[in-house]
This record gives C-alpha cells, structure tokens and sequence, in this order.
C-alpha cells in the first residue's frame, strides 16, 4: 500500500503533537492518531514504526522544542533576569503545550536514544550556562539545576490541576518563587 497523499513523517509527528497537547500525551496512541489523520492505522507504519516510536519522537520535539523557547528567553538577559526568563518561558510552554511538555517530563528520561539523550543535554547545558554566574562548583549546580526544575514542574504541574485556588496572581508566585531561589543562589555563594 502507498502513503496516503499529503501525509508524511512531519505531519503525522505535528498533528501527534496536537492531540498530545489538546488530549493529554498518553492519550495519543496509533488509532487515536490514525482517527484524528482520518486515515486507517496500518497507514501510520508508511511514516512511524509504531507508538514507541511516536511517543519518542514527541519527547523528543518536545525537548527541542523547550530547547529553543529558553535559549531564545534567555539571550540578553542579565544573569538574574536570565533565571527569571528562562523561568517564564518554561511555565510558558506547559501552559501552551501540555501534552508534549509531559513526553519531555515523564518519557523522554525513560527513552534510551542518543537524539533525545543529547536534546535532553542540550537543555541542562543551558540552564547550567544561566546559572554560571552564580559560580556554583559542579555538583551544586547540577543540584541548582534539579531545584529550578522542581520549582518549575511543581509550580506547572499544580497550575495545570487548578491546584493554586487563592486568588493570587500565579504569575506573581512565580516571580517570588523564582526572586527566592537566586536568593538562595546568593547565600550559598556567600556561605562557601
């Protein structure tokens, strides 16, 4: 059987994105894409292996995608503001993509392969980059790393559940969370 016309590996991978984002990512599988292609699932294989692949390949957007938001958030900032742009851009693409977000959050440190391996590195290298001006020795930044995702995924993952039901701006918590976190960058800089 020949790929259907107008469908190809790009279109499959966006419109998997899609229903990720507007479904939830673990609700995209090969019939649920299929259905949404208007399409019969046996044509899916013209374009994926299957839904191990596909989820792969949305963890991996996903990342590159986050790559580029951040590193974009961040390129001429100061080393404060960079922490806190590159804080709101993070916030900014669970908000838009929620779906693809959760590949990169939950699949993509399951997945062993080396593009999404590397994408993955891409953006811890980054976030370390943001915070080198704080002159934290390796291992505590790679601890910094760990705590500004926690706060950001926490703070995402509670925002996306409607669990912040005080009417307070989330996006002023957000700055406090983050003003608080260099805070501490600060102290632990002067502590050492």
């Amino acid at each position: 059987m020949s790929p259907r016309q107008g469908l190809d590996f790009k279109k499959v991978i966006q419109t998997g994105e899609d229903l990720a984002n507007r479904e939830g990512f673990y609700a995209v599988t090969i019939a649920s894409l299929a259905k949404e292609l208007n399409v019969r699932p046996p044509s899916l294989y013209n374009h994926i292996k299957g839904l191990e692949e596909l989820r792969k390949e949305l963890a991996l957007s996903g990342l590159q995608q986050l790559y580029h938001l951040l590193k974009n958030a961040v390129e001429r900032a100061s080393a404060e503001e960079a922490v806190y742009q590159l804080s709101k851009a993070y916030v900014s693409f669970v908000r838009e993509s929620p779906g693809i977000y959760e590949a990169t959050a939950t699949v993509a440190p399951k997945i062993q392969d080396k593009e999404v391996q590397k994408a993955s590195d891409n953006v811890v290298s980054l976030v370390l980059n943001v915070l080198k001006p704080y002159q934290l020795p390796e291992n505590a930044a790679l601890h910094a790393v760990r705590g500004l995702r926690s706060i950001l995924h926490g703070f995402s993952s509670l925002e996306q559940r409607g669990g912040f039901g005080i009417s307070l701006s989330t996006d002023e918590t957000l700055a406090f969370l983050i003003r608080t976190f260099v805070l501490g960058l600060h102290q632990y800089e002067q502590a050492t």
